[in-house]
C-alpha cells in the first residue's frame, strides 16, 4: 500500500516547477507511505514519478520506487498488492528473467516488459500503477477489477498528471476545478461520489479494471480489461455442482485459498473482526492457514455490557478459532476529537467510512500495517436487504415503466405530503419502482433527484443527473449479466452485479482506502477477488447456490451460533448518531443531515473558504 503521482508532457517539455510541484504532491501523500519516498525524472525529460512507500513485502530499500528495469528503459510506480506473485516469478524466470529483489513490484514491472498490457488479466490482487517507456515515450496507467486502490488523472497546460487522491491533484496550477455536477449530484444520490467523476471537472477518476495510455502528446480514453459483474454471465454451466455438498466443499476450498493469498506478507497481519458472519468466517479461514493471529474489534460505550455490544460475541470467535483478540470502546468525545482529521482525510466525500477508520487506528495503535476485513461478503451471498426488496419492486411495480409520466405526476402530488410523513422515497415508488434501475435506487438512493434543486440549483441538478445516466446504466448492467431463469438465480445475479458495481466499489472499497491509509493501514479484502469470483461463478448460479446463513457449511469448525444465526445488523448506532449531532440542523432521515454537512465542506474546500491541511 503506497502513494503513487507523476507527470508527464503533452506539448513541449515539462513545466520549469515540476520538481516542486511533485515534492508538494508527494508531501499531501506522506501518510500512505511513510517508510520510504522516491522520485524519479526520465532521462529524456518527458516524465517524473514520485513514491510513498508503506513497507510489506521485501521490505529491503531494494524495493523502493519507482522502481527502474535494469536498462533503464522502464520506470514503474506501484501502489497495492499483487498475491500471486511467486506464481509469476517463477513463470518469468522460466523464460529466462532474473531478479534483484523478492517482492512483487519487479515482478509487476517484468511482467510488463514481457507482456504488456496483456498481463492484466493475470494479475490477482489489488493495485494502481503507472509505467513509463522511455523508448516509446508512452505512459500506462491501470488500475484493479474491483477498484479497490485508487488512482486519478487530470490534464492543464501541456502536462498531463496522475496521483493516489484526488486533493493531491488540487494543488496544482493550471487544471481545471470547476464544479463537476456529476460528481456533487452523484455524491448527494448515492452518499459518495461515484466513477469516473470527482467533484471537479478537469479531475477523472481512472474506472475499475481499465488501463490508458499517454503518447505522441494524446491521452487515450481508458480500456476495459474486466468487468466483475460480467463474470457472473462467463461461466460454464459444465462447471455446476451436481450437490449441495460439492457446491459447499469448492466453496471452503476456493475461500481458504483466497485468504491463504490475502495473509502473504513480510510483515504481522491482523484480522478486523466484528460479530458479523463475514468477518467470522475470514476469521475461520485465515486460523486455517495461518497461527497466530489477532482479532480486532471496535466497540461503543453507549452499548458497552448490552445486546448490541459486538466485542462479546467477536471474542466469542477469537477463543473458537485460537486468534488473540484486543477490543476498544469509542466514545462520543473521541470521535469529535477526530472529526476534523477524519474529514481531512476523507479525499472525496462520502457517508460512510467512520467505523473503518476508528478500527484502522486500533490496528496501527497495534502495530499493524495489515488488516484483513471481511467486505465483499454480502455482495457475493446475499447479506443485504437489496436481495429481496429490490427483485419484490420490480414485480409488483414493473408495467409501471411504460407510463412514466403518470408516475412522476404522481411523485409531483405525493412529494409534499409524504416528505413531511415519511421517507420521501415513498413518492417516486411509481416513477422508479418498476425497472431494476430505479428500484436500486429507492433502496440505496441518500437524496432523490428531484429532491436536488433545493440543494444544488435546478441547472446543476439537471445537469448532473442527465451526465449520470444512472437508472439507464443500471437497467443496462442488470439486464447484461445474463439469463439464469433455469436456476431460478437471475434475479440475484442482477442484484449482486449492482451491489458490486455501485455499493461497493464506489463506496464500502473507496472508504477503506482512505480510512485506512489515514493512520498507513493496508486493509485487504479477500472476499473481493476476482479468481474468488471466477471460481464462484458456477456455483453461485446453480441450483446449490451458496447462501448467506448456511454458509457456515464452508468452515471446517462453525462459527458460534449466535454469528451464524445473527441478523444483519447495519450501520452502528452510536456513529449514526454522532454523526447527527455533529452535522447539526433538523432533523432528518438516515444519514442526510451527515451528508449535508460533508457536503457543505467539501463545497468549502472548492469555494477556498476551507483551507485543506494535510498532517503527516
Amino acid at each position: 500500500m503506497c502513494g503513487i503521482a507523476g507527470i508527464c508532457c503533452l506539448a513541449g517539455p515539462l513545466r520549469p516547477d515540476f520538481r516542486e510541484l511533485l515534492n508538494a504532491v508527494s508531501m499531501s501523500l506522506a501518510v500512505r507511505g511513510p517508510d520510504a519516498h522516491g522520485s524519479w525524472v526520465s532521462k529524456g525529460g518527458g516524465a517524473a514519478m514520485v513514491h510513498r512507500r508503506l513497507s510489506i513485502l521485501d521490505v529491503d530499500a531494494r524495493s523502493d520506487q519507482p522502481m527502474r528495469s535494469a536498462d533503464g528503459r522502464y520506470a514503474l510506480a506501484f501502489n497495492g498488492e499483487i498475491y500471486n506473485y511467486a506464481e509469476l516469478r517463477a513463470e518469468l524466470e522460466r523464460r529466462g528473467r532474473t531478479f534483484s529483489t523478492t517482492g512483487d513490484t519487479e515482478v509487476l514491472l517484468q511482467m510488463y516488459i514481457e507482456y504488456g498490457t496483456a498481463m492484466l488479466n493475470r494479475l490477482r490482487g489489488m493495485y494502481a500503477f503507472a509505467i513509463w517507456d522511455e523508448a516509446e515515450r508512452k505512459l500506462v496507467l491501470a488500475r484493479d477489477p474491483f477498484g479497490i486502490k485508487p488512482l486519478y488523472y487530470a490534464t492543464g497546460e501541456g502536462q498531463f498528471h496522475f496521483a493516489s487522491q484526488v486533493r493531491a491533484l488540487c494543488s496544482i496550477p493550471g487544471l481545471d476545478l470547476r464544479k463537476e455536477p456529476a460528481g456533487h449530484v452523484g455524491f448527494l444520490v448515492w452518499g459518495s461520489v461515484p466513477e469516473p467523476y470527482t467533484l471537479y471537472r478537469g479531475i477523472r477518476c481512472l474506472p475499475s479494471g481499465s488501463y490508458l495510455t499517454v503518447a505522441n502528446g494524446r491521452v487515450a480514453s481508458p480500456k476495459k480489461f474486466a468487468s466483475p459483474a460480467q463474470e457472473f454471465a462467463c461461466f460454464d454451466a459444465a462447471e455446476m455442482p451436481k450437490s449441495e455438498g460439492e457446491s459447499y466443499e469448492r466453496l471452503h476450498d476456493a475461500l481458504k485459498e483466497s485468504v491463504r493469498m490475502h495473509l502473504i506478507a513480510d510483515v504481522p497481519v491482523s484480522l478486523f473482526l466484528s460479530a458479523g458472519l463475514d468477518s467470522g468466517m475470514v476469521t475461520a479461514l485465515a486460523a486455517e492457514a495461518h497461527g497466530g493471529l489477532e482479532g480486532l474489534t471496535l466497540g461503543f460505550d453507549r452499548m458497552k455490557g448490552t445486546l448490541a455490544d459486538e466485542t462479546q460475541t467477536a471474542a466469542k470467535v477469537a477463543k473458537q478459532y485460537g486468534v488473540r483478540h484486543h477490543a476498544r470502546y469509542v466514545e462520543k468525545k473521541t470521535f469529535s476529537a477526530h472529526r476534523q482529521r477524519l474529514l481531512e482525510r476523507m479525499d472525496q466525500p462520502t457517508v460512510d467510512g467512520v467505523n473503518t477508520y476508528f478500527v484502522s487506528l486500533l490496528a496501527r495503535e497495534r502495530g499493524y500495517k495489515v488488516a484483513l476485513s471481511g467486505l465483499g461478503g454480502d455482495e457475493l451471498f446475499g447479506g443485504y436487504p437489496s436481495f429481496q426488496q429490490v427483485p419484490a419492486l420490480v414485480r409488483r411495480l414493473g408495467a409501471w415503466t411504460q407510463f412514466p409520466r403518470l408516475g412522476a405526476g404522481l411523485r409531483a402530488i405525493a412529494a409534499p405530503v409524504l416528505s413531511k410523513m415519511t421517507s420521501p422515497k415513498y413518492a417516486s415508488l411509481f416513477e422508479y419502482g418498476g425497472s431494476w434501475g430505479g428500484a436500486y435506487l429507492l433502496r440505496r438512493g441518500l437524496f432523490m433527484p428531484w429532491e436536488l434543486t433545493g440543494i444544488l440549483g435546478a441547472e446543476m441538478a439537471r445537469e448532473g443527473w442527465e451526465e449520470l445516466a444512472s437508472i439507464r446504466e443500471m437497467n443496462a448492467l442488470a439486464s447484461g449479466v445474463g439469463d439464469h431463469k433455469m436456476t431460478g438465480q437471475a434475479d440475484f445475479l442482477r442484484v449482486s452485479a449492482l451491489e458490486m458495481h455501485y455499493y461497493m466499489r464506489t463506496q464500502l472499497l473507496r472508504d477503506t482506502d482512505w480510512a485506512g491509509m489515514a493512520h498507513s493501514l493496508e486493509i485487504r479484502v479477500p472476499l473481493v477477488d476476482m479468481v474468488l469470483l471466477r471460481q464462484i461463478a458456477a456455483l453461485r448460479a446453480s441450483p446449490f447456490p451458496p447462501k448467506k446463513p448456511q454458509i457456515v457449511k464452508a468452515l471446517q469448525t462453525p462459527l458460534p451460533e449466535e454469528v451464524a444465526n445473527r441478523e444483519k445488523s447495519g450501520f452502528v448506532a452510536p456513529v449514526r448518531e454522532w454523526m447527527q449531532e455533529e452535522a447539526e440542523g433538523a432533523p432528518r432521515r438516515g444519514l442526510r443531515n451527515w451528508a449535508l454537512y460533508i457536503y457543505r465542506y467539501f463545497d468549502g474546500l472548492h469555494s477556498g473558504e476551507v483551507a485543506p491541511r494535510y498532517a503527516a
